[in-house]
């Protein structure tokens, strides 16, 4: 049974704190019936807190994904995604996968000098290093504390690949480092765009940035020269999906170069999390969409296994592919990924003033 908040904070993507599942004890508000309910919901606030990691780079071994390591200045997210499958690492931090995730932000404030460091060893290859793996690398404190923007200095510094994936427009305040770096075939970026309909993206990604903001973003980049790809993701089935035609369309039109996307999955406590979501927020809806998206896992609401975790499985499924296979294809957008040159590393990068040289 999915729990329900009394009341849904304003401005987040869930109220729901489930308990985490490695910890023993949990804490909570305590039940009164005598209490008089507020009219208005309290705002939740976000609080930072230091990450004191020695390290910076994860690396996974994933045949699903196209890449080895990753670099994350932050854990946690503020965007506040319903459904956003990074939720349940929160857990191992000591938190919740709820509203801790989007409301308790780890920064790693040494991130680019643990970059530095990484880059400098002698056991480094050069490769592309995704920028996020595991949270959004312009999530709005990033405006402030620019760890994003210094890590893309470190990049540009030693000539190694770079690929950024982002749900936030801020990403153009970075255009000229990623232009350099592209121009070297060593960027790209990839904007996660999920619906056209801003009043679902409220909804559904409380914090990131509107549509349009985003596909100006995909404009500006594309304009640049950096490889700019669009990511419908996730397609959720009944309630997003018939829009993935538009939305390619768009991406095209505003001069993307490829296109993917990935089909939703529920891994552990994000279930009740996106249940309660889509219960509050559909309610009339609900039962369909839950419906269809178990239709993509074979009655399920997730499915781990390597090869079908990001597509499903099923007839609902299989049209949804379909759809986006015969649409990308049509507006040439189902291109081949591009190729970085790891031939212009640099084991001693030269000064600061040499970043653009």
């Amino acid at each position: 049974m999915t729990p329900t908040p009394a009341k849904h904070p304003r401005g987040r993507g869930t109220g729901l704190n489930p308990p985490n599942r490695f910890e023993r004890l949990s804490v909570g508000p305590v039940d009164d019936e005598n209490a008089p309910e507020p009219e208005e919901p309290r705002p939740v606030p976000t609080t930072f807190f230091r990450d004191s990691s020695h390290s910076v780079l994860s690396k996974n071994d994933s045949p699903d994904i196209p890449f080895t390591f990753s670099l994350n200045p932050y854990r946690g997210c503020e965007h506040g995604c319903a459904y956003c499958y990074a939720r349940p690492s929160h857990e191992y931090l000591g938190f919740s996968a709820g509203l801790d995730f989007e409301t308790k932000i780890l920064v790693k404030e040494d991130a680019p000098d643990l970059l530095r460091k990484e880059m400098g060893k002698k056991s480094w290859k050069p490769q592309m290093v995704a920028l996020c793996g595991n949270t959004d690398p312009y999530q709005p404190v990033e405006r402030r504390l620019q760890l994003t923007r210094r890590c893309l200095e470190v990049f540009l510094e030693f000539r190694n690949p770079v690929g950024i994936i982002t749900k936030n427009a801020l990403v153009l305040r970075d255009i000229d480092l990623i232009a350099s770096l592209a121009s070297m075939k060593l960027a790209t970026v990839t904007l996660s765009i999920t619906s056209l309909r801003e009043d679902l993206v409220r909804k559904l990604e409380p914090r990131t940035s509107t549509p349009s903001a985003r596909f100006d973003a995909v404009e500006k980049l594309a304009a640049a020269g950096i490889p700019t790809m669009v990511f419908i993701a996730p397609v959720i089935p009944g309630l997003n999906d018939h829009e993935i035609p538009a939305i390619l369309a768009e991406a095209a039109a505003r001069g993307a170069d490829r296109a993917s996307c990935t089909v939703l999955r529920l891994p552990g406590p994000v279930e009740p999390i996106f249940l309660e979501w889509l219960r509050r927020e559909f309610p009339g809806a609900a039962q369909k969409v839950e419906g269809r998206i178990r239709s993509t896992r074979a009655g399920s609401l997730n499915d781990s296994e390597w090869g079908r975790r990001m597509t499903g499985v099923g007839e609902t499924a299989a049209a949804i592919h379909s759809l986006f296979r015969i649409s990308a294809r049509k507006l040439g957008l189902d291109g081949e990924r591009p190729e970085f040159d790891t031939t212009q590393f640099r084991r001693a990068p030269g000064p600061q003033g040499d970043l653009f040289s």
